[in-house]
């Protein structure tokens, strides 16, 4: 039998260098990797930091409160020197308008949500919303949980990053304060009463307010009986509470007043009035200093000592800084971000360099 031969010769086998053949087979296996890793590849919730404009939206509780107009104003000017487009929205105190804009602002495309929450019990349904649309989240002021309605009970992980003042050592210096009034007016602790007056669901409050006790007994400050008010934060509120404390302490002579910002001493000072309590014998102690203000440039004699300012505008300027270097450059939100803070009074607030409207 005659041996085959093909009518055409067959092509000539190429061959390919081993370590070429090797590199290509890493690759595809890096790539087929990178596709079911399922981990983002960089920037806020997933997607790489952005090439064009950024637009995020400031949600802020009580947005018509004298510190969160100064804090949306500073957050303008930031965003405006940034480049970044810039949208405040009031929330008041309306939970479910929250969610509402949050969602809103999802749909319109926001790359980052920075916001201050009416109550703590909605951080997580915030948390989750953002994360569903793949939105950066950043907080600011009001700490929040992601899995739980009471950030003192979340660990550190679970806390959303937050942009403000550490309520401790806020509260540390009104208590310092108070107690240094205090020992200057002589004023027995027996016809004597302290008064803190706070929202008592919000957490940044409460840490206010335990930061002004402990500092009380550490400066010195006697034991004094404490009568603790909930409000609602604002000035009325806490005026209509201080007026029903006033009269159910007949007795008292002397009032210490202390709180979660400028609304609960103002509004504690004006009820101690209504109720026929004299300026010199209260020692308000505020902490914003913008309601503060407006009794020392009116001259006015109620009581109101001295108060912490906390420029909000610093912190609205910090909140964006940090959202668009997250945005922009792909930078990590730090846990916590604080402002600086300093006590002032009827002598030197004019020196400390903020209007009072």
């Amino acid at each position: 039998m005659q041996p085959f031969r093909p009518s055409r010769p067959f092509p000539p086998i190429r061959t390919v260098p081993r370590a070429a053949a090797l590199a290509g087979v890493l690759a595809l296996a890096l790539a087929l990797g990178a596709c079911s890793s399922g981990k983002p590849s960089g920037g806020a919730g997933g997607k790489a930091p952005a090439d064009g404009p950024i637009s995020i939206a400031y949600l802020q509780k009580q947005g018509d409160q004298e510190y969160f107009v100064s804090e949306a104003a500073g957050a303008r000017r930031k965003a405006d020197e940034l480049g970044i487009e810039l949208r405040v929205v009031n929330l008041g105190n309306d939970a479910s308008k929250t969610i509402t804009e949050v969602k809103s602002a999802a749909a319109q495309k926001n790359r980052g949500i920075i916001i201050v929450v009416p109550e703590s019990a909605v951080g997580p349904q915030v948390v989750t919303e953002a994360k569903n649309a793949g939105i950066a989240l950043l907080t600011s002021d009001d700490q929040v949980c992601a899995n739980g309605p009471k950030p003192a009970d979340c660990a550190a992980a679970d806390l959303v990053p937050r942009v403000g003042f550490s309520g401790l050592q806020m509260g540390n210096e009104v208590g310092k304060r108070a107690a240094a009034e205090f020992l200057k007016a002589g004023w027995s602790p027996a016809d004597s009463r302290i008064i803190y007056a706070w929202k008592q669901d919000t957490t940044v409050c409460t840490d206010r307010v335990k930061g002004a006790k402990a500092a009380w007994k550490d400066a010195g400050g006697p034991e004094v009986q404490a009568v603790e008010v909930g409000t609602d934060n604002t000035p009325a509120g806490a005026q209509a509470k201080v007026e029903a404390t006033v009269t159910a302490h007949q007795s008292v002579r002397h009032w210490v007043v202390m709180g979660c910002n400028d609304e609960n001493v103002a509004g504690g000072v004006k009820g101690l009035a209504n109720a026929g309590v004299k300026g010199a014998d209260v020692i308000g102690i505020g902490l914003g200093a913008y309601l503060a203000c407006k009794d020392w440039q009116a001259g006015t004699d109620n009581g109101m000592k001295a108060a912490l300012y906390i420029p909000g505008d610093e912190v609205g300027k910090l909140a964006v800084q940090a959202m668009y270097d997250k945005l922009k450059n792909g930078k990590e939100f730090a846990p916590e971000s604080f402002a600086p803070t300093r006590m002032v009074d009827a002598t030197n607030w004019k020196d400390a360099g903020f209007g009072c409207k």
